[in-house]
């Protein structure tokens, strides 16, 4: 599985000039096609920092790229799939999306701080997430733990 840059408040300092060229890097290595369209979304999410919503790439892909919304979600959905993204659903129902970077926990597990005022979910790289004993024969598949609060973005 291809891992991409950390989707948190830290990775924003780090991002890559080149989101572009990472994005198609990273493609490079799923042997999968480098479409413009994937290179694209990867890209916008690469450069978000933030996990964001359908509604959200389409609009900053809007700024001189022309992806129809078919095609983005269907490209969301396969870089879900490859690795390259994942998704989480905020307390408004709404799919987010962004680079899956982070180092995922032994059991798939993740966490995400939301902001009950302005809906923005970031990833919690650094989070120790507990170990939750199943039932004999039960399968984890994963695990998504989702902080709510507000943002240092959002007055108190």
């Amino acid at each position: 599985m291809s891992m991409a840059i950390i989707a948190s408040p830290m990775a924003a300092k780090h991002l890559p000039a080149n989101p572009a060229s990472q994005a198609a890097s990273l493609l490079l290595a799923t042997g999968a096609r480098q479409t413009r369209a994937r290179v694209e979304v990867l890209a916008a999410l690469l450069r978000a920092g933030e996990a964001l919503t359908h509604n959200e790439v389409e609009r900053r892909l809007r700024r001189g790229h022309d992806v129809d919304r078919v095609t983005l979600y269907r490209v969301l959905e396969w870089l879900t799939e490859q690795g390259l993204a994942h998704k989480v659903s905020g307390g408004d129902r709404v799919w987010r999306f962004s680079a899956a970077g982070h180092a995922r926990a032994p059991g798939g597990g993740h966490a995400h701080f939301e902001c009950s005022c302005c809906g923005k979910v970031i990833c919690l790289d650094e989070a120790r997430l507990p170990s939750i004993p199943l039932p004999a024969g039960y399968r984890r598949r994963d695990i998504d733990v989702t902080v709510r609060g507000r943002c240092d973005q959002c007055p108190a």
